[in-house]
């Protein structure tokens, strides 16, 4: 499966200058790449411990909560457990069906402990879109491409719109320098470059690293490396007896790699408490339209488009697919005008396949269901909890490298005379243009409530003592959660904003009590529901179950203090705005 074409031998003086050239180009698309993220990401900057991208607070919050929960673990010496009463108790949450990117947690630990965990996701969301392109970059250069195309390419991958309003709130998608690497390593297993045992080892590690940061995002590269290694093989149908032997003994050793290190964290999912069978029932289908009508993320936007996405039942932050008409048409007609080239061809179909998964299977409502790959793969095993509009993230790093591979082609295709070549790369740069975001909006964050420190030293509670705190933490209400993150109080919350299984073992958002008693009482914080004489009777099953040995409000509406106080009793103290009950 020849994919890069025999590299010609130079003087060892020229070569060494060249290599010095190509170093300094190398660190010049890096540091560019750096510097496009910090732009994107600058008014987070301003106050990094303060402000957040506006659009998608409860995700924030959630993976603020996640960032303190690995880095306490750390502070006490240990990793962070697979399962946790410090949210959700008594219940408890695990944390291997929850985006709880556990490995980036545990290594910007130390920032998180200096500086606060709002801080570190500031600096992961930057490094994510440095750290993304600058994967694919290395990956397109390995495999052939110059370092213009490469750059052009790392950079609509790493800073396609699927990434960027992914990060809106997904700081575990945006993570996404792993998956260019793993198809790296399958396609060196498979083509036979390097040793076997080697390269599956690595592809193993990397496979590993990336179950601790979005399992989710590992189906998806797995599913798009498949695609990958099919449409090589179909081109070369002769050379695939002679890789059978020493392809399976490099996917045997990643197998056996990835087992070693994530086999006790797989164990604790699939047999452990709070497993899980199936994903929501309502559909993360991709709206055909959005693969041309941009959302307001873009610089180059209509009206029209970014209201549709702000409308989009998923919110901006599964706004994934747009392309634009200028870049799906070049692509298109590249993946065309190239077809004989390997790598230009299965990137193509990886591309269009993926897409085709993105708008979901049987409960999208745009075509007949068995027409897109994605109904007849979502029974698979594993794939119950695949989102399929996400898909779009790796069509975009597909599509890329069908720009990039055919810029390459185009060029070297072109004419000697002057000024011929610079055409196949106004058309590129012109086709990427449309996908320029815009700065994130920035929010500020949802500050400690004043005397909250003062409370939990006053109610001197056990480190594993459970607290209800009034806002209770569910999916509309997650401010307890992140004062939870930066004060390290409490130990155990009740309520929280996470996936877990229903009574049927069905993944919902916050099953049990906190899913309907916790949304009543937040209703009667924020102002939004009546009371009503029966109120105080509707909240006790659900503390019978809790048990909690506090309950903190914070800043109780007088009608909403005047149920906790029939509940129980008159409040242990007062403190600023908070109501204090040790039970």
């Amino acid at each position: 499966m020849g994919l890069v074409p025999p590299a010609v031998e130079t003087p060892p003086a020229a070569e060494g200058q060249a290599s010095r050239a190509r170093d300094l180009a190398r660190w010049l698309v890096l540091s560019g790449y750096l510097l496009a993220a910090v732009a994107l990401t600058w008014r987070l900057w301003a106050n990094p411990a303060g402000r957040v991208q506006a659009g998608d607070p409860h995700d924030v919050d959630l993976f603020i909560w996640y960032m303190r929960y690995a880095a306490t673990a750390i502070a006490h010496g240990r990793l962070p457990a697979l399962f946790t009463t410090a949210l959700n108790a008594p219940t408890g949450v695990s944390v291997m069906w929850n985006t709880s990117i556990l490995l980036p947690g545990v290594l910007l630990a130390p920032v998180t402990l200096l500086a606060g965990p709002q801080v570190s996701l500031t600096v992961l969301l930057t490094l994510g879109f440095a750290g993304s392109a600058a994967s694919l970059f290395w990956v397109l250069r390995r495999w052939g491409a110059s370092t213009p195309a490469a750059a052009l390419g790392g950079a609509v991958y790493g800073f396609s719109p699927a990434l960027v309003n992914a990060g809106i709130g997904h700081y575990h998608l945006v993570l996404a320098a792993a998956p260019p690497l793993i198809i790296d390593a399958l396609l060196r297993v498979v083509t036979g470059r390097g040793h076997p045992i080697r390269n599956g080892a690595w592809l193993g590690l990397l496979a590993a690293a990336q179950v601790f940061i979005s399992e989710e995002m590992l189906v998806d590269t797995a599913l798009a490396g498949l695609v990958l290694v099919a449409a090589l093989a179909a081109g070369h149908p002769r050379a695939v007896p002679g890789r059978v032997r020493a392809a399976a003994l490099g996917l045997a050793a990643s197998l056996v790699v990835a087992l070693v290190i994530c086999g006790y964290a797989f164990w604790v999912q699939l047999a452990g408490p709070q497993r899980e069978h199936s994903v929501q029932s309502f559909s993360w289908a991709t709206n055909p339209a959005f693969f041309v009508d941009p959302a307001g993320t873009m610089l180059i936007h209509t009206s029209a488009g970014a209201a549709a996405a702000t409308g989009y039942h998923l919110g901006v932050p599964e706004v994934l697919a747009y392309l634009g008409w200028p870049l799906i048409v070049v692509v298109v007609a590249a993946a065309m005008r190239f077809w004989r080239e390997p790598r230009v061809r299965a990137a193509a179909v990886t591309c269009v396949v993926l897409a085709l998964c993105s708008l979901g299977g049987a409960a999208q409502r745009y075509f007949p269901a068995w027409l897109l790959p994605w109904h007849w793969l979502q029974g698979l095993p594993g794939l119950a909890q695949v989102l399929p509009n996400r898909f779009s993230i790796l069509a975009d790093g597909a599509a890329a490298a069908v720009l990039a591979f055919s810029l390459d082609l185009a060029r070297s295709a072109a004419p000697q005379a002057w000024g011929r070549r610079a055409i196949p790369v106004t058309i590129a740069v012109l086709a990427v243009l449309p996908l320029i975001p815009l700065p994130y909006q920035a929010a500020a964050v949802t500050p400690v409530p004043a005397g909250w420190r003062i409370a939990f030293d006053r109610l001197r509670l056990a480190p594993d003592a459970r607290v209800l705190v009034v806002p209770i933490p569910n999916v509309g209400h997650t401010y307890a959660m992140r004062w939870q993150a930066d004060t390290g109080d409490p130990g155990s919350l009740i309520g929280g904003f996470f996936l877990g299984p229903n009574h049927a073992g069905q993944a919902t958002f916050d099953p049990g009590p906190a899913r309907a008693i916790g949304k009543y009482v937040d209703f009667l914080w924020d102002g939004t529901n009546h009371v009503t004489g029966s109120s105080a009777a509707r909240i006790r099953p659900a503390l019978a179950y809790w048990r909690p040995a506090a309950v903190v409000a914070v800043s109780p509406r007088p009608a909403l203090a005047r149920v906790l106080t029939e509940l129980f009793g008159r409040p242990t103290f007062r403190v600023a705005g908070l109501l204090a009950w040790r039970l």
